[in-house]
């Protein structure tokens, strides 16, 4: 997939990029490859209509991991549940009879997600890179909280 470092808008530079972990609910391990590859599909289309994207997609039989790029003013909460309703409500109606022996209830997804940020320098690198700021005649650094 295309990696571009920054992306524009009118008013923001950025290069914001996530990777986020689902699990399947009660972590049954229903995710077959076919599966895999169809909900690659819709969780690139679902991103899409957020005007975000799917840069890498992986998986096994019960968890999915996903890196994101996302727009600066996009709330990661409501975007991170709308792909996970959006995505079970694909799933089940294309393959209901499989998953009707593992799941009664229309579920898919454990409700608990893991969510990251990916950037190219240590946390370290940036806070000295922030504590160094301002001009060399007068420092601009104050304490950190406490």
């Amino acid at each position: 997939m295309e990696n571009q470092l920054h992306k524009s808008s009118s008013h923001a530079v950025y290069s914001l990029r996530l990777p986020a972990v689902f699990v399947t609910k009660y972590r049954r391990k229903v995710l077959t490859p076919e599966l895999l590859d169809y909900r690659q599909d819709a969780f690139g289309e679902i991103l899409a209509d957020w005007r975000c994207r799917l840069l890498e997609f992986g998986g096994e039989a019960d968890h999915v991991h996903l890196l994101l790029e996302i727009p600066p003013a996009l709330h990661i909460s409501p975007l991170i549940n709308n792909l996970k309703s959006a995505s079970s409500r694909r799933i089940r109606n294309r393959f209901a009879e499989p998953l009707k022996q593992f799941y009664g209830k229309p579920y898919f997804w454990h409700r608990a997600y893991y969510v990251g940020s990916v950037g190219g320098a240590t946390l370290e690198t940036v806070r000295r890179y922030v504590e160094s700021q301002g001009t060399k005649e007068k420092s601009r650094k104050t304490k950190p909280p406490a």
